[in-house]
C-alpha cells in the first residue's frame, strides 16, 4: 500500500480483478508448396493475392499452391501463412529459330536464373550477305543485347561462341548437327518459369525445432487451418507413392491434434469417381480423427498459364470459405451450403445414391445444383465419435478454448482463494454469454447453455497445496441441420389441427 505522509485527498485507481475474454481470430490458413521464388522453410504472412504475387511469384506449372492461394481470397479468406518447401528447379526454356525447309533449326535456350520473358530475333547484318545475320536479344521487350555480323561456321563471329559473352541466352549445340543460317525476320519467345521441385515426405513434414515444413508451424499461433495442396502435386509427378500421401496426411492430423487449435484441411487424389474414392478412404485413409475434414471432387479453375480449364484440390477454395463462413455469419455455423467461387466445374458430378454412400464415412461431397452453382455439401469431420462428428462444433470449441486461455493469463500467480474463483468465475461467464447471444451455444436461456464451477468443491485444499486452479466448464453447441425431414400425409377435410 503507499504511504501517505502529508494531509490531503488522494485518488487511487484500483482493478476490477476480472478482465473481459476477447475472442481469437478463427480464420488463419496455413499453405505448404511449391513456389516460384520467396524465402523456403519460413512462414510468411500475406494478406491478399498481390502481397504473395510479390514474395512468391505467380502460377507455377506442377504446382497447385498459387491457385490455392488464390482460391482462398478469391473466397473470403483474409490472412494466410504462406510456407514454401523444396528448391527452385527452372526449366530450360528453348526456342527454335526457322532456317528454310528441311533444314535444322537453331536452338537457343535461356541461361539459368533469367526470371523474365526473352525474344530473339533475326535480322540483316551490318555487313550484309547471305551468309551473315544478326540476333537482337529483348528483355520483357526491351533491347538488352545486340550480336551482329554473326556466323553458323566456325571462325570470327561463329554464332556459338559470340553467344558465350551473352547473360541471357546460349546456343543449344546438338552432336553431329550442322548449323544452318536463320530466316532472317524471325522471332521465337523464350519463357521462363519455375519448375516444381522434387520433394520428399520430410520436406513437407519437416521438424519443429529446425523450424522446417508444418511442423515448424507450431511456433505460430494464430493458424487455425492447414493446407498442403502440393502434396497431390507431387504424388502425380511421381515424387510421393500413395504411401507417402498417407504419412503426409497423417503427420498433417497429427500436428493438429498436437497443437489442438487447428483443422487440416485435407485432399483426396485425382481422378477418382465415388466407388473408388469411398475405397481409398475407407480401407486406405482409414483417419479417424476429429481435427481434419475431407473434400471430394477435385474442381476446375480457370489456368491463367495456358487459358484452358485446370483440374486442382479444392482445399484452398474450401479454406476460404471458411474463413467467409466465419466473417458472415460465425464459426458456429456449419461451413456448408455455402457456394463456391472462382469454379468453373468440378471434376465429377455426382448423384445422389453416390453422396448417401460417402457422406456416413465422413467424405464432405461438392455439388453442383441447377441456378444454384457449385455448393459444399458435407461438413463432417472424420471422427467416428457422433460427439465431435461435425466441422462447426470441432472449430467452435476451439474459438472457446483458445480464447478462455488467452484471456485468463493475468490468473496465473494470483492468490488461490475464493476471490479469485468468484472473478474467474464472472470473467469466462460474461465471454460464454456473448457466445451464447451469438447463437453459437443450444438453450433458450445462458443457463440452459452453459455452466462455470469454480468453487472450493473442485478446488480442495490438497490441489491449491500443489498450486492447481480447476475451472469446470460446459458448453451445448449447437448441431447442424443435416437432414431436414417434412412429413406429409393426406387428411380428410375437416379433420385438420385445431387453430
Amino acid at each position: 500500500m503507499p504511504n501517505y505522509l502529508s494531509p490531503g485527498v488522494y485518488v487511487e485507481e484500483v482493478s476490477s480483478g476480472s478482465k473481459p475474454i476477447e475472442g481469437v481470430g478463427t480464420a488463419v490458413a496455413a499453405f505448404l508448396g511449391f513456389a516460384e521464388q520467396g524465402p523456403i522453410d519460413q512462414p510468411v504472412l500475406v494478406t491478399n493475392w498481390t502481397q504473395f504475387s510479390q514474395t512468391f511469384g505467380g502460377f507455377v506449372e506442377g504446382s497447385y499452391l498459387a491457385h490455392s492461394v488464390y482460391g482462398y481470397f478469391l473466397n473470403g479468406g483474409g490472412r494466410a501463412y504462406v510456407v514454401r518447401i523444396g528448391g527452385a528447379e527452372r526449366g530450360a526454356a528453348v526456342a527454335e529459330l526457322p532456317a528454310g525447309p528441311g533444314a535444322p533449326p537453331l536452338r537457343l535456350q535461356a541461361l539459368p536464373g533469367v526470371d523474365a520473358e526473352i525474344s530473339v530475333s533475326v535480322q540483316e547484318s551490318g555487313k550484309g550477305g547471305e551468309d551473315s545475320f544478326k540476333l537482337v536479344v529483348k528483355k520483357a521487350g526491351k533491347v538488352e543485347e545486340t550480336h551482329d555480323n554473326l556466323s553458323v561456321r566456325p571462325g570470327p563471329g561463329y554464332v556459338v561462341t559470340a553467344l558465350r559473352r551473352s547473360k541471357l541466352v546460349a546456343v543449344q549445340e546438338l552432336q553431329d548437327e550442322q548449323l544452318v543460317v536463320p530466316v532472317k525476320g524471325a522471332e521465337v519467345a523464350l519463357a521462363v518459369r519455375a519448375a516444381a521441385p522434387a520433394v520428399s515426405a520430410r520436406d513437407y513434414v519437416g521438424d519443429a525445432a529446425d523450424r522446417t515444413g508444418f511442423a515448424g508451424l507450431e511456433a505460430v499461433d494464430d493458424v487455425t487451418m492447414l493446407c498442403v495442396p502440393d502434396l497431390m502435386a507431387a504424388h502425380q509427378r511421381g515424387l510421393l507413392d500413395e504411401e507417402g500421401v498417407k504419412a503426409v496426411q497423417l503427420a498433417m492430423i497429427a500436428h493438429c491434434e498436437l497443437m489442438a487449435d487447428r483443422v487440416a484441411v485435407l485432399d483426396s487424389p485425382a481422378g477418382l469417381n465415388a466407388q473408388q474414392v469411398k475405397q481409398w478412404r475407407t480401407e486406405f485413409a482409414g483417419y479417424d480423427s476429429k481435427y481434419a475434414a475431407l473434400y471430394w471432387p477435385w474442381i476446375k479453375v480457370i489456368d491463367p498459364l495456358s487459358g484452358r480449364t485446370k483440374e486442382i484440390p479444392p482445399g484452398g477454395h474450401l479454406a476460404g470459405v471458411w474463413a467467409r463462413n466465419d466473417a458472415t455469419r460465425g464459426v458456429h455455423k456449419a461451413p456448408a451450403n455455402e457456394q463456391l467461387r472462382g469454379v468453373v466445374a468440378l471434376e465429377l458430378a455426382i448423384t445422389k445414391g453416390e453422396h448417401d454412400l460417402l457422406n456416413p464415412i465422413g467424405l464432405n461431397c461438392l455439388r453442383s445444383f441447377p441456378g444454384q452453382g457449385i455448393r459444399v455439401w458435407g461438413a463432417r469431420t472424420l471422427s467416428s465419435d457422433p460427439e465431435w462428428r461435425y466441422l462447426n462444433v470441432r472449430r467452435l470449441f476451439n474459438y472457446v478454448e483458445k480464447s478462455i486461455l488467452q484471456g485468463t493469463n493475468w490468473v496465473v500467480f494470483e492468490p488461490n482463494d475464493p476471490k479469485l474463483w468468484d472473478s474467474v468465475k464472472r470473467t469466462i461467464t460474461m465471454f460464454l454469454r456473448g457466445v451464447w447471444r451469438d447463437g453459437a451455444l443450444f438453450g433458450r436461456t445462458p443457463g440452459e447453455s452453459f455452466y462455470v464451477k469454480c468453487d472450493e468443491e473442485n478446488n480442495p485444499q490438497e490441489s491449491r497445496d500443489n498450486g492447481v486452479l480447476t475451472v469446470e466448464i460446459g458448453i451445448a453447441p449447437v448441431k447442424p441441420a443435416e437432414f431436414v425431414v417434412f412429413r406429409i400425409s393426406q387428411y380428410a377435410e375437416g379433420a385438420g389441427l385445431e387453430e
